[in-house]
């Protein structure tokens, strides 16, 4: 396509939106440096003076019925979990996660599994069709259903999805299309904000269901515009360590489900696999009970999982004593010693603290206060906490225990994994006893703390 026959682009100030019809370094309107990024500019309508615009007819919300979602089953358990039961025609989801942690994997099997009943496509513009092949062979999948169009241009994928209308289509990744109204090269800003958009209306209007590879910054963020993630329907977050062979996918964004819930699954020679019983794999297996370890009851989503909580205490060395925390948030583990000195008695002023949630899992509720407390006074002691116990409550700068979210479906969980003792907040006491387990309830960090 020739120069004279694109778009005409034009370049937005990110900061305050200003126009400049070239590339500056300093935006003009708010004198930001490096701010200015490409976008097509949008075409200009002709308007007659005095025209009208007819205004849209409104409807009253209440008499418009809601009818009940109609889902494509992905083939994969644990991915419909996290999706909220399947995928929705017409809804566009967007995973991202470190380079080789399985989400190329992940569609590639979910592809497979659908192929039998839906018309699946598969977008590669990172991998050519013979890798693309290799990969399914070596995972042992049934690709004969797969179409797959190798391509990153953004008007030949568009071009194809409306004349082969498939049930579902993959784009691996977002960050390699490009469109030819632009002159940026693909992964930039204006290249991804433009392509994403573009998609997502094709996929509305056709309903087409649509999944987004998104690559991640060193960070950990999706890498591209913030405003690709309030276009999508779903975001998804492929989670993991190097050197462990368990994944969890997890959703910050639904409009078709519940955020926060997650997904855990087994990487294998045979590519991913869904782990009916996630609990086992975040908890240690003791000949006996050691100092320091203490089981958590955390609440991911619509599951509760048993996650073990380890703490290691020690003096420090040179008089600057070190805090480190794998899983869990280092700001809170500091204000949880400080709470812990000033309500509890228990100093730590000149030990190294070491927090670490066993398996690899992130925890973000407030709900593993009362469990790192516990752990780290556990470790300081070097007495362990009674045999089969958990523990579950957010813990107060005024030293109180505070009840946690769903608290009899974590006693319940544990009761099932066969815990016999809980500590828990007061309020998160049930009325009614679960059987085979003791609730003991505390007000105080201070009376918690005397196990």
């Amino acid at each position: 396509m020739s120069t004279a026959a694109r778009a005409k682009t034009l370049y937005v100030c990110s900061a305050c939106g200003a126009e400049s019809p070239r590339w500056l370094g300093q935006c003009p309107g708010c004198n930001e440096w490096n701010t200015l990024l490409e976008q097509a500019a949008a075409a200009r309508r002709s308007h007659r003076a005095g025209s009208l615009v007819e205004s849209a007819p409104l409807e009253r919300l209440a008499d418009i019925q809601a009818l009940e979602t109609v889902r494509y089953d992905s083939g994969i358990e644990e991915f419909n979990r996290v999706l909220g039961g399947g995928i929705v025609p017409g809804q566009v989801v967007l995973i991202g996660g470190d380079p080789g942690i399985g989400k190329s994997t992940l569609l590639l099997q979910s592809l497979a599994a659908m192929g039998a009943s839906r018309r699946t496509l598969y977008v590669s513009g990172e991998e050519s069709g013979e890798q693309v092949a290799l990969r399914a062979r070596r995972l042992s999948i049934d690709s004969g259903s797969i179409l797959l169009l190798p391509e990153i241009q953004l008007e030949r994928i568009a071009a194809t999805l409306a004349a082969e209308r498939p049930d579902i289509a993959v784009i691996d990744s977002i960050q390699t299309l490009y469109s030819e109204a632009l002159t940026s090269a693909p992964g930039s800003v204006a290249q991804v904000r433009e392509c994403a958009a573009q998609l997502t209306r094709l996929a509305k209007q056709r309903g087409i269901a649509l999944v987004f590879v998104g690559h991640v910054t060193k960070e950990g963020s999706l890498a591209g515009p913030r405003v690709l993630e309030h276009m999508v329907d779903t975001v998804l977050y492929f989670e993991g360590e190097t050197h462990s062979s368990f994944r969890l996918l997890r959703a910050f964004k639904n409009r078709f489900g519940a955020a926060n819930e997650i997904g855990v699954f087994a990487m294998t020679d045979r590519g991913l696999k869904g782990v009916a019983n996630p609990s086992a794999i975040f908890l240690s297996e003791h000949r006996e009970d050691v100092a320091g370890s203490c089981i958590l009851v955390t609440n991911e989503g619509s599951r509760p999982l048993a996650v073990e909580i380890q703490a290691l205490v020690d003096s420090a060395a040179g008089g600057n004593p070190r805090r480190l925390s794998v899983g869990l948030d280092g700001n809170r583990l500091a204000m949880l010693l400080a709470v812990l000195h000033r309500h509890a008695g228990v100093a730590c002023y000149d030990q190294d603290v070491f927090i670490n949630a066993v398996g690899g899992v992130r925890i973000v509720e407030p709900a593993a206060d009362l469990a790192v407390l516990l752990s780290i006074c556990s470790s300081l002691r070097n007495r362990p906490l009674p045999p089969k116990t958990i523990v579950f409550g957010e813990v107060g700068l005024a030293g109180e225990v505070r009840p946690a979210p769903r608290g009899q479906e974590r006693l319940r969980e544990a009761a099932k994994l066969g815990f016999t003792r809980a500590m828990v907040p007061r309020a998160n006491v049930p009325r009614q006893a679960i059987a085979g387990i003791e609730t003991i309830g505390v007000d105080r960090i201070g009376d918690a703390v005397d196990f």
